[in-house]
């Protein structure tokens, strides 16, 4: 069989899907960019008609959701996709992929905070052209970034790869995804969701575009400590059974230090040598105590991946669908 990467292409119908919370101080200007970007690209004749930004609403709390069907209502280029809450910025992406592969030949994901360039765009679809089927934004530095953000995201990412995941250091969430890729993304069905780690295990044709990092246009991130800690965690938990292995490393070790320790406290007796062991007791309950805390810790945030896992709760559920045909049928699901 051909591979893939000897495939003409032609012209794809692209969407750009862009999850959004709380974002009505930067959402007007989001729409207008990433509107014309769209428009050049199809006058360029690089994509093909058809080609759309489709928004998610995840359950935000301001005048986004407003916004958005205010644009869907002034230009059929924009669809609009609202979730019945707010799921999580991973769930808010996989629900645009998941509907616009229905309707596009490729997607590509980009936040609505316009710091990630638009402009690499034009790469991204000269990779999928060329056959790539998974093309990855990688930003080309960090030095937007404050001191604590670089270090512990290199810290982040070096103990990702030290843990075997496969995640690409210095991606987020902008990247381009064949229909091919949607679709067998599509079989995977885990409610916890890590796609940073998750795509690159697919296996598909996949390259790289390097962008830079622009200043956010307006508003602040919603990506707070707590948020990219929990993402952190998801991350290392979904994507590795490492802890798990370390763990039992750890306990043997300790069980050879506890053994070596035995040896000598039973020849010091034998010989008399009646040391005081509070300091050495106190050293060795503290250090198993601590190494026992962390241990059930790290196998408790496994129980409860698994537990969630057995729920088979949905991963999203979405309340309004708005989507429009160029001078033709509108789909519209809002309750009225």
């Amino acid at each position: 069989m051909e591979s893939s990467m000897n495939l003409r292409r032609e012209i794809p119908v692209l969407y750009l899907v862009v999850p959004c919370y709380n974002e009505e101080e930067v959402i007007e200007k989001s729409a207008q960019v990433l509107g014309d970007k769209i428009r050049r690209l199809r006058k360029a004749g690089r994509i093909a008609a058809g080609s759309k930004v489709m928004f998610v609403n995840d359950g935000s709390k301001d005048g986004t959701l407003r916004l958005l069907h205010q644009a869907s209502a002034r230009d059929t280029m924009f669809s609009v996709i609202s979730l019945a809450g707010n799921y999580g910025h991973q769930s808010a992406i996989l629900a645009g992929m998941m509907t616009a592969r229905k309707y596009a030949d490729a997607v590509v994901t980009i936040d609505a905070d316009l710091q990630q360039d638009i402009e690499a765009l034009d790469k991204f679809i000269d990779s999928y052209m060329a056959g790539s089927e998974v093309v990855y934004g990688v930003r080309n530095d960090r030095h937007s970034d404050g001191f604590f953000k670089k270090g512990s995201a290199t810290l982040y990412y070096n103990l990702m790869h030290l843990l075997g995941s496969r995640v690409i250091t210095n991606h987020a969430d902008y990247r381009l995804m064949s229909r091919k890729a949607l679709d067998a993304l599509s079989e995977y069905q885990e409610t916890n969701l890590f796609l940073r780690g998750l795509i690159p295990t697919m296996g598909f044709p996949s390259d790289v575009v390097y962008f830079d990092v622009k200043a956010r246009e307006a508003g602040h991130s919603k990506y707070t400590l707590s948020k990219m800690m929990t993402l952190a965690m998801d991350g290392i938990t979904s994507m590795s059974t490492r802890p798990l292995r370390m763990i039992s490393v750890l306990g043997l070790s300790v069980f050879f230090f506890s053994c070596i320790m035995l040896v000598i406290i039973l020849a010091d007796w034998i010989q008399g040598n009646n040391v005081p062991g509070y300091t050495t007791s106190m050293t060795v309950s503290l250090l198993i105590g601590g190494i026992t805390i962390l241990s059930l810790g790290i196998i408790g945030e496994y129980i409860g991946k698994i537990y969630m896992e057995a729920k088979h709760r949905p991963r999203y559920i979405i309340d309004t669908f708005v989507w429009k045909e160029e001078g033709g049928s509108t789909c519209d699901d809002r309750d009225e």
